[in-house]
């Protein structure tokens, strides 16, 4: 199982043109179902997508001014001596929103020829069923409230304001 996790400040899905979802602060997460993937990669994942530290502090220290920024680390410039702290803060520490998109293309091999292969993705009823349980739980482990999706199988877009930029991909095979 892949994700591709991104810290947006919103995102939203349309199908058909018509927005089915849509979110503010928090992850934009695709996430690509592979053939060998079971419960066990599922729960890793969700795992990652709420305890990875990809927000700074909410608040900077009293003697901080967050006005300028150095470009190089984008850390405020101290009117103190202490810069914002960056990844110090997941998405559950900071009560933030997160969007759920099924990707099967995150499975593709490019090694030969310019044609995807997409062989490693799960067969589209199977990896529904995970998707759906992994929407499911990431819901009850975190907040219902709180977790949006895309719709499974169909042609959406999906918008995208990620902040930092900062994206990370998790990869089970990886672990």
């Amino acid at each position: 199982m892949k994700a591709v996790i991104q810290r947006v400040s919103s995102a939203s899905v349309t199908v058909n043109r018509s927005e089915i979802s849509r979110i503010g602060k928090g992850l934009c997460v695709l996430v690509g179902i592979g053939t060998d993937d079971t419960r066990k990669e599922m729960d890793y994942i969700i795992s990652k997508m709420l305890s990875l530290r990809l927000f700074p502090d909410q608040q900077p220290p009293p003697n901080i001014s967050t006005t300028p920024v150095k470009s190089d680390k984008r850390e405020a410039l101290p009117s103190g001596d202490e810069p914002i702290k960056q990844w110090t803060q997941s998405v559950r520490d900071i009560q933030g929103e997160i969007l759920i998109v099924s990707q099967f293309t995150l499975m593709a091999k490019t090694k030969k020829g310019n044609k995807p292969d997409f062989h490693n993705a799960m067969k589209t009823d199977l990896s529904k069923a995970l998707y759906t349980e992994l929407v499911e739980s990431l819901k009850t482990t975190y907040s219902a409230d709180l977790v949006q999706e895309g719709q499974f199988g169909a042609m959406m877009e999906v918008n995208i304001s990620n902040d930092g930029p900062v994206t990370i991909i998790v990869d089970t095979q990886d672990k």
